[in-house]
């Protein structure tokens, strides 16, 4: 496990260092094109015969990370918080109606446009699958991946209301999306019948739950944080409070990422506010700021090279363009066309719909749905399709956002 760790770290620091040498690409997206640039690299060379050992080894150390369980049960929590760490509470309650429309009803609405859809074309493609399949591939893609936007949307120069929107969407509607999934896995899997009450019940348990254990676990922390002034010891009791939190809350069966989000918000605002002297403020946001910046970096380099273990199976190309199609259509038909045409409701600026279609970036979570879902499922397919929407996401609408944003926000 520690040579593996380490092996991590090492090429993320190369891969940074040669993006911010060389390619000079904001270093979440410059991580991954170098990762992802450098594993077709060898996998080029490895089907010419010319050179076997280094695909094999990145290969097998993939596998040995369990990326889905590295991801959902450890990197998260960390990603979650320290991005919520950095939400205004005040602008949060003046848009909160507004966000929850977004992340519950636009990710239910967007599942169900993509499974449908998919459903219904994929046959044209000569790859058909199960509606419930097509619906399970609408609930993993659906909810924008908090951990993109934030390192991506930051630095695009959007009106503040704006990026605060697209910021505490993506950051509550992993969590919807999430529940979404396990209940349809459930129904695929035969554990349970696709009943309302199924759906309502598990909703209620994970988000609500989630939401609630995060206003516990953020007072008491806050408290603990109030009672003394000493900065190691502080930063130790958010890190304890995230990492203790999160496996508190699987135990629970609540939402963890829902749990982090609130619990970051909470120590955010009032625990900068009123819990914190300014060294512990300056050490903390440094910690934090850090640690988000190398997990992030880390992770899309895993992202990137994620490609080795993939299977592209034949027809699946043209069933991934479609995928990157539909689930922007989606995006602009469920969250871009609502917002665009009920501007008075959502008090955003004029192009907010075509920058919150345009900005919904899928990520990580995605990929680690694609990775949990078990093979009897088509989660081959499945997982090639998501991948590649991933890739389109955070190359093509990354690296393009800001020059969107500029364009609707001016016009």
């Amino acid at each position: 496990m520690l040579e593996i760790a380490a092996t991590c770290l090492v090429v993320t620091a190369l891969l940074a260092y040669v993006n911010h040498r060389f390619v000079g690409l904001p270093t979440a997206i410059g991580v991954m094109v170098t990762a992802l640039g450098l594993s077709l690299a060898l996998l080029g060379l490895d089907v010419f015969g010319i050179v076997h050992g280094l695909r094999a080894y990145e290969e097998s150390m993939l596998r040995s990370i369990d990326f889905s369980r590295t991801l959902m049960q450890g990197m998260l929590s960390l990603l979650l918080f320290a991005g919520a760490l950095h939400v205004d509470l005040s602008g949060l309650r003046a848009y909160r109606w507004q966000v929850g429309a977004l992340a519950v009803f636009g990710t239910l609405a967007s599942t169900f446009v993509v499974g449908v859809v998919l459903w219904w074309v994929l046959p044209w493609l000569g790859l058909p699958l199960p509606l419930l399949h097509c619906l399970l591939f609408g609930a993993l893609i659906s909810p924008t991946d908090p951990i993109a936007v934030l390192g991506i949307v930051k630095s695009a120069g959007a009106p503040r209301n704006l990026e605060l929107v697209i910021t505490a969407e993506s950051l509550f509607n992993d969590g919807v999306g999430v529940v979404i999934f396990s209940l349809l896995l459930e129904m695929a899997s035969g554990d349970a019948m696709p009943t309302f009450g199924n759906g309502a019940a598990l909703l209620l348990r994970e988000a609500g739950g989630g939401l609630l254990f995060g206003l516990v676990l953020g007072y008491i922390t806050f408290r603990l944080l109030r009672s003394i002034d000493h900065y190691q010891v502080e930063v130790m009791l958010t890190l304890a409070a995230v990492m203790g939190g999160y496996a508190l809350a699987n135990r629970l069966k609540v939402s963890g990422p829902l749990a982090m989000v609130v619990v970051g918000v909470m120590i955010g605002n009032q625990g900068r506010a009123l819990a914190m002297s300014d060294t512990t403020r300056h050490h903390l946001d440094q910690f934090w700021d850090l640690l988000d910046q190398m997990l992030n970096a880390v992770l899309f380099v895993l992202i990137g090279m994620q490609v080795v273990v993939v299977q592209f199976a034949h027809g699946v190309a043209v069933a991934a363009l479609a995928a990157v199609l539909v689930t922007v259509f989606a995006r602009w038909l469920t969250v871009g066309l609502p917002v665009g045409l009920c501007r008075g409701v959502f008090r955003l600026p004029t192009g907010a719909g075509e920058v919150l279609t345009w900005g919904g970036l899928r990520g990580g979570i995605s990929v680690a749905l694609a990775l949990s879902l078990p093979v009897e499922i088509g989660r081959e397919t499945l997982l090639a399709m998501t991948y590649c929407v991933v890739v389109f996401s955070i190359l093509g609408q990354g690296l393009t956002i800001g020059r969107v944003v500029r364009r609707a926000v001016n016009n």
